[in-house]
């Protein structure tokens, strides 16, 4: 049986405004979680049982369509049969060798992604975080070794509005209060620049001139509402960084491996980074893997025992992420996200002149966009009015909804995904 769930909403007096139709399984399971897990997260109130594709059910065998694709880690689509396919046939072989030994798998796929990507050398990590960490820590050794910046005094360039993870260094790069409040003392030597903005990066390294051992830049900030830079930026980006010896670390976590068109973002404006961290779709949904890229010129200043990861490079990663890139080159998905992606604009572009009152604005590049609304409460409640009809998608910052559905998706799909939409915030606001 079905039963509507209220959920207590944030910011709007407390009043139980917002439901989603769950059944006494997904409840069960739902209270179990919140009795026995920290509370780090406030999901919605829907539970994955089994997924294919876009869809995903819930242990009532109510389908939905996933316009979240976790944060662009299933941009392939959930369970792809090839990437499934290999993660079973790696399971049968090996799952772990560790660093210490060598794996048949870690060669090809180090050869395989540093062929698709052009750069020398790989890293491999788990997670995006952990590569964030790994791609400034190499930044750092780089600056201290080549550029001969003095011990303790190399500074790291970010941006405001970025998210780069969760660990201690990629908090101290956020200047939201929610990552970084009580974590306190932060990581030293982080220097702080509006996003998109040249001249107050050109400032910033003229002022620590000698000292920037990198610049860290998402191509698009996924967290802050998938934000573009202006036009040109990443250009002049890529060039102030040439001119002050800086590396250009380019966070392509969320927007690489096809979600914006290109396999990275940073094509956009035909500039080639120092540095690229990818993660999340890397694993095709099926297993955690990340990694750094970088040429050899700066990728050999580690040495043995200066950075590592016990999981780093093992083999069912590696085998699933050859198969995961297999399908991304050779399905087209960059170009699906462009040619599907027409459609996607077009929609966001009807739904905003379908509500000029509530809506703000939208935007959007390959098959990743957002929604902006004058008010958060209607922004929340659609998030969950659209779960109730069968589309999951999620609010940041209050009043942005973000859309990233898997690369795969259809036409069809996305249209009924907005029809669910336009038909949740007509529900509220009439």
């Amino acid at each position: 049986m079905l039963r509507r769930t209220f959920l207590r909403s944030a910011g709007v007096g407390g009043s139980p405004i917002k439901h989603v139709l769950t059944g006494a399984v997904s409840q069960s399971l739902i209270a179990k979680e919140d009795a026995f897990s920290a509370h780090n997260y406030h999901p919605l109130p829907v539970v994955f049982a089994t997924a294919k594709g876009c869809t995903v059910t819930d242990p009532e065998g109510r389908s939905y369509l996933d316009l979240m694709s976790g944060y662009g880690a299933v941009n392939q689509g959930h369970l792809h049969p090839r990437i499934v396919k290999a993660a079973e046939q790696q399971l049968k072989r090996c799952s772990l060798s560790c660093r210490a030994f060598h794996n048949d798998q870690f060669p090809l796929f180090a050869e395989k992604i540093c062929t698709i990507f052009g750069y020398d050398k790989v890293l491999p990590m788990n997670t995006g975080a952990e590569a964030v960490e790994t791609a400034v820590k190499l930044a750092k050794r780089y600056g201290y070794e080549k550029k001969g910046i003095a011990a303790g005094q190399a500074k790291v360039i970010c941006m405001t509005g970025n998210f780069h993870g969760r660990t201690h260094l990629c908090i101290s790069l956020s200047e939201d209060p929610d990552s970084y409040a009580n974590y306190e003392p932060l990581v030293p030597g982080i220097i702080r620049v509006p996003y998109g903005d040249a001249t107050a990066l050109r400032n910033a390294l003229e002022m620590n001139r000698g000292l920037v051992c990198g610049v860290i830049a998402e191509p698009v900030q996924g967290e802050a509402g998938v934000v573009f830079p202006p036009d040109g930026f990443l250009r002049q980006l890529r060039d102030l960084c040439t001119e002050f010896g800086a590396l250009w670390i380019d966070d392509e976590i969320q927007s690489g491996l096809g979600r914006t068109g290109y396999l990275i973002a940073a094509q956009h404006e035909n500039v080639r980074p120092d540095i690229v961290v990818l993660a999340k779709a890397l694993g095709g949904g099926i297993v955690p893997i990340s990694c750094v890229l970088a040429d050899r010129h700066i990728m050999d200043v580690f040495t043995p025992g200066t950075h590592g990861s016990t999981f780093g490079g093992n083999p069912m990663a590696c085998h699933v992420a050859m198969a995961a890139l297999d399908v991304l080159v050779e399905e087209k998905l960059s170009a699906r996200a462009v040619e599907t992606g027409k459609t996607f604009t077009s929609e966001l572009r009807s739904f905003q002149a379908l509500f000029p009152s509530h809506v703000s604005a939208v935007r959007s590049r390959g098959l990743w966009g957002a929604i902006d609304f004058h008010d958060k409460d209607i922004a929340t409640q659609l998030m969950y009015r659209a779960a109730e009809k069968g589309v999951l998608c999620k609010t940041t910052h209050a009043t942005t909804l973000r859309l990233a559905p898997p690369l795969v998706i259809s036409v069809p799909e996305l249209q009924a995904a907005f029809k669910a939409l336009q038909a949740g915030l007509a529900e509220l606001t009439q």
